[in-house]
């Protein structure tokens, strides 16, 4: 995946960018590069143990220098032009720190990466009743372009989540702060390999990370603002 990543992010960079930041949160081997040599500068982080998330996002913006900071899943293919244009353009609305693409299965049906809190009540009237969310409180992390000052003023990630809901926390915090986010006029195709239905441990991450989510103050206090 992650040498048809660096394949497509070559060809339809267009300029806009600067840095790509590889984390390899186990033992894999090195990106090869592309034969006239990569057109921006490349990074690869190698972790002596496996990270979160978040920690793994926290530290690779530690590395980048650029106004905007992109968390990009290695299961995404990218289209060859006009999404970068596409994202910075709906990143420089007012008010709007996170940008994303439309997310697409492999068949082109439109993915869920738009979400509505995850409170017990929407939990199970999503899972048991499969009713559609009512409203947009947070955007799967698949795919974003974020305000880099604005993660830095929010602490980034909170890594208290190792795996699941650190996104939730983040744009319901960024809301808390008074930024918006702003969906892009383009889309990506996102393979979209959860392992939360399937694997044991990834059921176990999502679990306490639900948990967490319920028993801290910041999604409480974004749905008392809410509904205030």
């Amino acid at each position: 995946m992650l040498q048809a990543l660096s394949r497509q992010l070559c060809a339809g960079h267009g300029g806009r960018v600067a840095h790509w930041i590889v984390t390899h949160n186990i033992p894999e081997a090195r990106i090869e590069p592309p034969a006239a040599g990569w057109p921006f500068r490349f990074t690869e982080l190698f972790n002596p143990v496996p990270y979160g998330f978040g920690a793994n996002h926290n530290r690779a913006l530690a590395h980048a220098g650029s106004p905007w900071f992109c968390v990009l899943n290695p299961d995404v293919d990218l289209p060859e032009s006009g999404l970068w244009e596409a994202l910075l353009q709906a990143a420089g609305e007012p008010g709007t720190a996170l940008a994303y693409p439309i997310l697409l299965n492999p068949d082109l049906t439109r993915q869920d990466n738009e979400r509505e809190a995850v409170t017990p009540l929407a939990l199970v009237r999503r899972r048991l009743f499969r009713r559609h969310d009512t409203r947009v409180d947070w955007i799967s992390a698949a795919f974003w372009l974020v305000s880099a000052p604005v993660f830095r003023q929010l602490g980034g990630f909170d890594e208290r989540f190792f795996m699941y809901c650190e996104d939730t926390d983040f744009c319901l915090r960024m809301q808390l702060a008074g930024f918006g986010f702003k969906r892009a006029g383009a889309s990506v195709v996102h393979q979209a390999r959860r392992g939360s239905g399937i694997e044991g441990r990834h059921l176990a991450w999502h679990l306490r990370s639900l948990l967490r989510l319920w028993t801290t103050p910041v999604l409480w206090r974004y749905l008392v603002r809410r509904y205030r």
